[in-house]
Parts: structure tokens; sequence; C-alpha cells
């Protein structure tokens, strides 16, 4: 064999286990990512404000589903001044990750079933897009966005 064409195939190979680690690493930060998602909807339901504050960084920009928008404290005194209720649910129907280095992007629907101020029962449709980065080892949620779905 010539020495350009081993070159070539060594380039090959390293170039494939390089791309297999990467897909490997990418599928575990996805893994982490919708594990993390989903501790943000249980966090929500039951209130854990300290929960929540772990999963957002102190940055961050939500975009709730009426176009305003919110602070991370803003959101969390939000969550401190209502109760937990058996009847609060929200709960991720699809999620799906996209990794970009140490950024990734969370799409997806959740549902969110309740009882509203008036007394009466509701059940919404969200699609979301949350954005995520990797900074000092951890994941944290740096935008979210939710969109009503109306059909």
């Amino acid at each position: 064999m010539k020495p350009f064409t081993r070159f070539v195939l060594l380039v090959v190979l390293l170039a494939g286990i390089f791309a297999s680690v990467a897909a490997q690493d990418n599928g575990s930060v996805e893994s982490k990512i919708v594990a993390m998602e989903k501790a943000w909807n249980q966090a929500y339901k039951s209130r854990d404000g300290k929960a929540l504050g772990g999963i957002l960084h102190d940055s961050i920009v939500l975009v709730n589903d009426d176009g305003s928008l919110e602070s991370k404290n803003g959101f969390l005194s939000s969550i401190a001044k209502a109760k937990p209720s058996e009847h609060q649910q929200a709960e991720p129907e699809s999620i799906t990750v996209r990794v970009f280095g140490d950024v990734a992007i969370a799409t997806g629907i959740f549902r969110q079933a309740g009882v509203g101020k008036n007394g009466r029962a509701y059940i919404r449709r969200n699609r979301f897009v949350d954005t995520w980065v990797r900074g000092d080892g951890s994941w944290q949620c740096v935008a979210a966005s939710a969109i009503p779905l109306v059909h």
C-alpha cells in the first residue's frame, strides 16, 4: 500500500472514530436536556422555586404564551405566590433536542391543565423552544418561549 493511501485511510478512520465519539456525546447531552425539561415541568407543577432556580440561568429571557417577557426573578416570584395543586399539570408531549457544541435547542409540545382564576378547568397545548447553554460543567436554560397551539 502506498504511503499516501495509508495516510488517507488513517484520516478516514480517525474521522470515523471522532464522529462516533461526538455522536455518543450528543446523545448523552440530548438525554440530559430531555431530563432537565421534564424536571422543569415537574418543578413547575409542584411550585419548587429552588429546583427551578437551578435550572434557569440568572439572565434567562422567558417569552410567555401571550408574548410578554419575564425575568427569572419575576417567574420565580409568581411561582412562589401560587399554591401547588392536584389539578395543575404541565406535561411534555414531545421533546426534540439539537446540540451545537455547548448550546442545545429543545423544541416540543407541552400540555397544561388546571383550574383558572374563574374556577373553570382548562387544557392548553403550547409549542416551546428552549435554549440551553453548558457552562462550568452544567446546563442551564438561557431562553424559553411558548406559543399556543390553536388547532
